[in-house]
């Protein structure tokens, strides 16, 4: 079967320089056919050597997706404009260009709109939270994927409201964006180990661990879940980040989850986008 695919790749990629309209418009049918494969296949070939080959590539995927997905998250990144919800739906386009934007935002939304509906105002952050849990995790049945933890879709947030599964960084998305549409002001905790959501508005802190249904934590609770995991607590684990390094560790993840499947060239892809992520912040900084 294998040869069969490489095959059936090489006899396509020899067909992209043709420029005769009936030839193209083939090349388009069948690629949007393959569907991600497809998508990969061009974003793979759109980065060549060869730059005839990578040029007729990137315009098949304009055609395709409307976009060189790939390069438009380079801008992203360059661009030090970075807002979470934006940023993700982005990184997701790097793997699957014709991701349903609009399906994302209703879905958040809807989420959002069901909090809302059962709050009771006024009431405190914590209180606000456990809404949150409610509706999140057990009327729309989030959850961790305890099953298969280093599936790369866990790390795509399209992914992750489709299949309501993912992992402790996406899931802490999730619940940062529909706090957001609720107005509730929540943080990004990049703990070693285990990200979460932290809650700054009271006097005592707060921090909820979606990985765990939103199970609400203390400072102590974290300082004996990283004992227990052999890692010595310091106070900026406790800290708020940036969207920029929400936004590298998911690439960090998502290199290390290609190479476990031997997805080298999106594992590749995105050891470069932190690598860009990563560049860009020490130019930053010295500027």
């Amino acid at each position: 079967m294998n040869k069969l695919d490489n095959d059936h790749d090489d006899a396509l990629i020899r067909l992209i320089d043709d420029d005769t309209p009936i030839v193209q418009e083939a090349l388009i049918t069948e690629f949007k056919r393959m569907d991600e494969k497809g998508i990969h296949l061009l974003q793979k070939l759109s980065h060549n050597n060869n730059r005839i080959l990578s040029s007729h590539a990137r315009k098949l995927l304009q055609k395709i997706s409307g976009h060189d997905t790939i390069t438009e998250f380079y801008r992203f990144i360059r661009s030090l404009n970075y807002e979470l919800e934006t940023g993700s739906i982005l990184l997701d386009r790097t793997v699957s260009p014709n991701v349903n934007v609009a399906g994302c935002c209703t879905q958040l939304d809807k989420i959002a709109a069901r909090c809302r509906e059962i709050m009771i105002l006024p009431s405190s952050p914590w209180e606000k939270c456990k809404v949150l849990n409610r509706v999140i995790f057990h009327e729309f049945g989030f959850r961790g994927n305890l099953e298969n933890f280093d599936d790369p879709l866990n790390s795509l947030f399209s992914q992750v409201l489709i299949r309501r599964k993912g992992i402790p960084i996406t899931l802490s998305i999730l619940y940062i964006l529909v706090a957001q549409r609720c107005g509730i002001h929540l943080e990004p905790i990049g703990m070693p180990i285990r990200f979460l959501v932290g809650c700054f508005l009271e006097d005592t802190p707060f921090y909820i661990d979606p990985y765990e249904r939103g199970r609400f934590k203390m400072e102590d609770d974290l300082n004996n879940f990283l004992y227990n995991e052999n890692c010595r607590p310091i106070p900026s684990y406790f800290s708020p980040i940036s969207v920029g390094q929400i936004l590298c560790r998911s690439c960090a993840n998502l290199s290390r989850q290609y190479s476990l499947i031997n997805d080298s060239e999106r594992a590749r892809l995105f050891a470069n986008f932190v690598l860009e992520f990563e560049t860009i912040y020490r130019r930053h900084t010295k500027s």
